[in-house]
């Protein structure tokens, strides 16, 4: 029997994996253990046959009792952005605990291009990655593309008004969605390419601001003006909406990225871990007509 691991589980991503680890990739619930610093919130999955177990990514020794029995461990990065320097100290304790565990085989979010990227938190999915592949454990990095549910955030206030300021310029983003994120990750747990391997998820087109907003208006039938205005703009029109500041720098710096290309990447890596085709931009949008309505 092998043994496979989602941290994060109480998460929407984790959430997400669970469930296609089950319905898509066919793996029996006793195969699986599902992991959070709060196991209480794991409570669906464990009517389901589904072990829980505790694990805060501040506890390297916690991690180690949680990681000890498995097989293959998902590592998804934690939402701990606030605290320069957290996040990577977390992921760190994390993959030191699946060495010291005698796991397997990691599997890793990160994102596209963490060596270049102008995203705040790129550093942390470098050096986690950096970790990884110091540690002698066997890998999977899956460089998840832009989520396409990103524009749930913003979406809604801008129909409301009826433009979107954006400091992207004429960059793309091949989107993806968070569901289809859970799939791939879910894929690679059951059934790891062989080896170590970084490999980059991306939806089927790379868009431009202009052809986004196209699709955002036909989901809900409504005009939507793209404003291009610079970085500086954006960060100040944010920070008037009382975004804290960790939230605005990860925000401008996320559309410095697109404007400078390294977002710009349309690969296969879904297809061949998945056997299907991943959502386009247009297709999720239109199942979410009700979000972007507000």
């Amino acid at each position: 029997m092998t043994r496979l691991l989602v941290t994060g589980a109480a998460g929407q991503l984790g959430r997400a994996v669970l469930h296609h680890l089950v319905q898509t990739s066919k793996v029996a619930p006793g195969d699986i253990v599902a992991a959070s610093r709060d196991p209480q919130k794991l409570a669906e999955f464990a009517a389901a046959g589904i072990e829980t177990r505790a694990a805060d990514f501040d506890d390297e020794a916690g991690l180690v009792k949680a990681f000890t029995g498995i097989d293959r461990v998902l590592i998804i990065s934690t939402d701990e952005l606030a605290t320069p320097g957290k996040r990577i100290a977390q992921h760190r304790n994390a993959v030191a605990a699946a060495a010291k565990a005698d796991v397997k085989h990691i599997i890793y979010t990160s994102m596209p291009n963490p060596d270049k990227s102008l995203v705040s938190f790129a550093p942390d999915h470098l050096g986690t990655e950096e970790a990884i592949k110091a540690s002698g454990v066997p890998y999977t990095i899956l460089r998840n593309s832009w989520y396409g549910d990103n524009y749930l955030m913003s979406m809604p206030h801008n129909l409301q008004v009826g433009r979107w300021y954006t400091a992207t310029g004429a960059g793309k983003v091949a989107n993806i969605s968070r569901d289809d994120c859970a799939r791939a990750a879910a894929a690679a747990l059951a059934n790891p390419p062989a080896g170590s391997q970084t490999l980059t998820l991306t939806g089927p087109e790379s868009l431009s601001a202009e052809d986004i907003a196209t699709r955002v208006s036909k989901a809900v039938g409504k005009p939507l003006e793209v404003v291009h205005v610079t970085d500086e703009q954006l960060s100040h029109g944010l920070t008037g909406a009382s975004l804290p500041p960790f939230v605005v720098e990860m925000l401008v710096s996320a559309d410095a990225n697109i404007r400078a290309g390294n977002f710009d990447l349309l690969t296969d890596t879904f297809e061949k871990l998945t056997g299907s085709k991943p959502q386009s931009l247009g297709a999720y949008l239109e199942t979410q007509k009700a979000a972007l309505s507000g």
